[in-house]
C-alpha cells in the first residue's frame, strides 16, 4: 500500500497576492491532479490558499508520483510556501517499507526528512504480521 497525507500554506513573494493570477494558476496545477482515488484540495482561508492531499493506493503509481510533482510546482509558483507530505510505501525495500517519510517544505523548496512519530509502522502502528494470518 501506498498512503500519502500533506499540506501546503501557499504563499508567494510578499508582493505578490495569491488570489491574483497566480492563483488562477495555482487551481490550474491542483486540476491537473485532481481525480483519481486521492484528495487533493485547495481552499481560500482568510484570503490564504491551503493546498490538503491525501490517499491510501494499492501501490505507488502514477498517481501517487503527480502528489510529489504538486508539491514540487507549487513550490516553484509560490516560492514562499511550507507545509509537510508524510508518505508510506510498505513495498520499499528493507527497513525503508516500514518507515513513513516526510517531505518538508520550507520557502517553496522540499527536503526528506526523518519521521519519529509514525515509524517505525510496525510495531509502533500495526502489529507484525505472522504465519497463522495468512
Amino acid at each position: 500500500m501506498f498512503e500519502f497525507h500533506g499540506w501546503i500554506a501557499i504563499q508567494g513573494p510578499d508582493e505578490e497576492r495569491a488570489d491574483g493570477p497566480d492563483g488562477e494558476r495555482l487551481r490550474r496545477l491542483v486540476a491537473s491532479a485532481s481525480g483519481g482515488s486521492s484528495l487533493v484540495d485547495l481552499r481560500w482561508i482568510n484570503g490564504q490558499p491551503f493546498l490538503h492531499v491525501g490517499g491510501l493506493l494499492n501501490r505507488r503509481s502514477t498517481e501517487a508520483d503527480e502528489v510529489f510533482d504538486l508539491f514540487e510546482r507549487v513550490g516553484s509558483v509560490a516560492p514562499g510556501s511550507y507545509g509537510l507530505l508524510y508518505y508510506h510505501d510498505d513495498e520499499e525495500n528493507g527497513e525503508e517499507g516500514n518507515t513513513f517519510h516526510v517531505l518538508a517544505m520550507r520557502r517553496g523548496r522540499l527536503t526528506r526528512e526523518s519521521d519519529d512519530h509514525l515509524t517505525p509502522v510496525i510495531p509502533r502502528l500495526e502489529d507484525p504480521h505472522s504465519p497463522e494470518d495468512d
